[in-house]
């Protein structure tokens, strides 16, 4: 048993890290918004769905138009991932004025149940859309970056087999390291990174030293949500096939990354997510052989989620958060 689990490592570290990347992305926006609001948007699963859509709709436009083919792949995807980023960016903006802004006084759970309507709003908006343009809510992309590589892992020792990857893998997972790079250089090199640090760390204090809230809470829910709807259009290159659910499952996993990490940490998130990617993978690939048979691959979220209660149940405030003291 032990040497099939370490015959399969290659395939599993390849895979996890390509969907904990995608993990680790969509667990900023949540982290970024928590920093700051100390509100959990359940709509961000929604926006990276959103951003999927818009990308998949402008590469079949493209392709019907004959763009697609008259450019190369990876020029058409960076016009892609640009004009979806900037949409869903003011997607978040927009979400943020009207549905969270007028009850940043409320109660949070007052503020999270308007969350949860956002999220299902933008899910039934979505499959309406596509329903009436396509007569079916499930949206196949143009094939792109499909070409197979494979590490030989085999080469270097025999107890492992080689792992295979597409071009889509290592586009995702270089544009997502640059995502992230850029993102953390931002919030602690950059004088608007300072402002977001010094809202999250007292808004009131913040507002008194010439910092407007508004704009910097604005900002953080742009760079969130065209964060997220890139990490869509690159979710629906890799894997193909969308449907307007797909950000409620992701969001809740890519949540989980984040209170993994510790809830607030930018750093902690990007971590959170490759861990829970690789957690997956390896329980997709092993599951059924660790069990005997009894539970297969379709458990493997089981699997991810009971390692997250183990570890909240030791270190609440995630592996790589800081314990608050509460001020009476």
């Amino acid at each position: 048993m032990l040497a099939e689990i370490i015959q399969s490592l290659p395939q599993v570290l390849v895979d996890g890290i390509a969907l904990g990347a995608i993990y680790a992305v969509i667990a900023l926006g949540y982290t970024m918004v928590y920093g700051i609001l100390e509100l959990i948007n359940f709509a961000h699963g929604e926006i990276f769905m959103t951003g999927a859509f818009i990308g998949v709709a402008m590469l079949i436009l493209m392709t019907g138009m004959g763009w697609l083919a008259a450019m190369p792949a990876i020029l058409a995807l960076i016009l892609v991932l640009v004009v979806t980023s900037i949409l869903t960016g003011f997607m978040g903006v927009g979400i943020e004025r009207m549905a969270y802004r007028p009850l940043r006084n409320s109660p949070k759970l007052i503020t999270l149940i308007s969350a949860i309507g956002v999220s299902f709003l933008l899910q039934d908006l979505v499959r309406f859309i596509t329903e009436y343009k396509r007569g079916n809510y499930i949206l196949t992309g143009p094939s792109m970056f499909n070409e197979q590589f494979a590490i030989k892992f085999s080469s270097i020792s025999s107890s492992f087999s080689d792992a295979f990857f597409k071009t889509s893998t290592i586009i995702l997972i270089i544009s997502v390291v640059l995502m992230m790079i850029g993102l953390d250089f931002f919030v602690n090199k950059t004088k608007w990174g300072m402002a977001m640090r010094a809202v999250a760390q007292d808004r009131e204090t913040a507002s008194l030293m010439s910092i407007n809230v508004n704009k910097v809470i604005s900002l953080t829910f742009f760079i969130g949500s065209a964060l997220g709807g890139a990490t869509g259009v690159l979710f629906a290159v890799q894997y193909g096939t969308i449907d307007p659910y797909i950000g409620f499952i992701l969001g809740l996993k890519a949540f989980t990354a984040a209170v993994l990490g510790g809830i607030g940490n930018i750093r902690g998130a990007m971590a959170g997510g490759i861990m829970l990617g690789l957690l997956e993978m390896f329980a997709a690939a092993n599951l059924q052989l660790l069990t005997g048979g009894i539970f297969g691959a379709e458990y493997k979220d089981v699997f991810a989620f009971a390692i997250l209660i183990v570890v909240l149940i030791f270190k609440p405030e995630g592996l790589f958060g800081k314990a608050v003291t509460e001020k009476v």
